[in-house]
């Protein structure tokens, strides 16, 4: 059976949403998309490629948003 290749945006989505399961936690759509946002600059700039690597990054990301740190650009700062 053919399955079509996995576009790396659709893996990226994935680790937040999965992390955010993960910690049975609720956020809303614009929590999540910041949280996304996060992680997908952070995983370019650190050429993220690994999955053990995208899942400890996005497992951060929830973790500092989770304890407060809700600023996009601190959490870049924080996490890069």
């Amino acid at each position: 059976m053919f399955h079509p290749p996995i576009d790396p945006k659709e893996v990226r989505a994935i680790m937040i949403r999965s992390q955010i399961a993960d910690a049975q936690t609720v956020l809303s759509d614009e929590e999540v998309s910041l949280c996304q946002r996060v992680f997908d600059h952070i995983s370019s700039v650190r050429q993220i490629t690994t999955d053990t690597e995208r899942e400890d990054l996005a497992r951060r990301v929830i973790h500092s948003y989770q304890h407060g740190v809700k600023d996009e650009g601190a959490l870049m700062r924080l996490l890069i």
